[in-house]
């Protein structure tokens, strides 16, 4: 015989069952509440404020090589290095890609990421209400990668905006955006650290999260569970390509002060007081008379710099600006790089074992110079363009440093007619010619190999551009 359990009796046996489990059901309740918060009242409100971004970037087609099939078995060759050959003749093409941003003000202006409207011939936002417009590219901070765009519109929902440094580790975040094409997909995970130094980023203290961020994703907002924007989801650490639990955002604080200066002045400019630095170890803080491993250690000063000109010496310990504590040595160039040019910084520095305050003005940091003209790459008169149309100089050791190459030739600047994906910056790694690769290692040997080909012959340079290596085919366009 069954017999079905009345309310009493389910409710004697829900309270059996949490004795049972050494947990009284209200306390189960309640940590329910706290494990699992509602992120859809955050979801409705902010939502509307967050763009999905079309960008359309065209693409010159490489000449020279005949067509490969995917079924060819250098296709996936290739394709893995980022350039597949096209068909002679073959015309410019389309290249499509997605993400995400946020309006932050109501009259159209809005942020994402550098890196996603970098080159963009045409960048088109989606709102969440279906309206598309065309934005202008504002400005763009390749150093923050932050960039600001302006749809003409009006009565816009906006975000507000909040504090990072009042972010917790362990605290509830979510991410909204453009995943893999998806619009208004919302993603939920915590702060997994905070200022985060990631290699050739010095000057962004990332927030670093688990939450679930994928290509796509890239401009779009980091919120709190208040539904105030504290970063902007920029990158993250795969072995895949996809999510694999390591996401990185930038502090928004540090994206609004771009985006202002942006506005206001159509570009950013950087503080600079002119000192080299390293990090203060356990045994250089006890050798220096610290009591604990802080600020940033001196090792040089820029003759005649700002710092010089103020008193700052080699061995100095710089531990507050002013006030504010050094932690370590990368939060020096993040403070300093933040003030404005031609302002007055107290320093605190620690000098022979006891502190003192240096007051220093604060010079212009200039823009890096491209790669030809960094210190290191001897002066010389501009070479001739070579048989492909390009200006060539040789690596100087200084620069096979910065550009982390062991071998190669700079392309200093391109003569015109030349066809191909190349630009002046790129560095020439090898040349392949017959299905033979050859390491490149000087502009002499580079051209005496062209100097054996007959014109109209096509050749395939292996090229490095930034972090990125691909295959690129040029035509020789001259007899001489």
């Amino acid at each position: 015989m069954t017999s079905r359990l009345t309310s009493p009796s389910r409710a004697a046996a829900a309270a059996l069952l949490a004795l049972a489990l050494g947990v009284a059901g209200p306390v189960a309740a309640q940590n329910r509440g706290v494990l699992l918060p509602d992120f859809t009242e955050l979801y409705d409100r902010q939502a509307p404020a967050v763009v999905s971004i079309d960008v359309t970037q065209k693409i010159r087609a490489s000449r020279g090589m005949p067509e490969l099939s995917e079924d060819d078995p250098f296709y996936e060759f290739f394709r893995r290095f980022g350039q597949i050959p096209r068909p002679r003749g073959a015309p410019e093409r389309d290249a499509q890609s997605v993400g995400s941003g946020f309006i932050i003000s109501s009259d159209g202006y809005l942020i994402t990421n550098a890196h996603v409207v970098d080159g963009a011939d045409e960048v088109k936002i989606n709102l969440a209400d279906r309206r598309e417009f065309k934005a202008k590219v504002v400005g763009a901070d390749k150093r923050t990668d932050v960039a600001l765009l302006k749809i003409e519109a009006k009565d816009l929902p906006k975000v507000t905006i909040g504090d990072p440094e009042k972010l917790k580790v362990g605290e509830w975040v979510v991410a909204i955006g453009k995943p893999f094409g998806l619009e208004n997909t919302m993603t939920a995970g915590i702060v997994s650290a905070k200022g985060r130094d990631l290699p050739q980023e010095n000057l962004v203290p990332y927030i670093q999260t688990d939450v679930a961020i994928n290509p796509g994703n890239s401009g779009g907002p980091l919120f709190n569970l208040r539904g105030e924007v504290v970063g902007i989801n920029s990158m993250i650490f795969s072995r895949s390509g996809g999510y694999m639990g390591l996401a990185f955002a930038i502090p928004i604080d540090i994206a609004i002060n771009v985006a202002n200066q942006i506005k206001d002045k159509g570009r950013v400019t950087r503080g600079r007081i002119g000192v080299q630095i390293q990090e203060v170890s356990k045994e250089t803080a006890e050798a220096f008379g610290l009591s604990k491993p802080a600020g940033a250690l001196v090792n040089s000063v820029e003759k005649g710099g700002p710092a010089d000109k103020a008193g700052v010496e080699s061995g100095d310990i710089i531990v507050k600006v002013d006030g504010r504590d050094v932690k370590n040595s990368a939060e020096l160039p993040r403070i300093i790089t933040a003030v404005r040019p031609g302002s007055k910084v107290m320093l605190t520095v620690w000098r022979k074992g006891a502190s003192r305050e240096i007051g220093v003005t604060v010079a212009e940091m200039k823009e890096e110079a491209p790669p030809a003209q960094r210190r290191g790459a001897a002066p010389k008169e501009k070479a001739k363009p070579n048989r492909m149309g390009l200006i060539l100089s040789d690596l100087s050791d200084e620069q096979k440093r910065e550009l982390d190459v062991k071998h190669g030739v700079l392309i200093e600047d391109i003569a015109g007619g030349v066809r191909g994906n190349v630009q002046a910056g790129d560095v020439i790694l090898a040349i392949v010619n017959r299905g033979q690769s050859t390491d490149v290692r000087s502009a002499e040997q580079l051209n005496a190999v062209l100097a054996k080909l007959e014109k109209g012959a096509s050749v395939t340079l292996r090229l490095k551009r930034g972090e990125q290596e691909f295959f690129s085919t040029l035509r020789i366009n001259n007899g001489e």
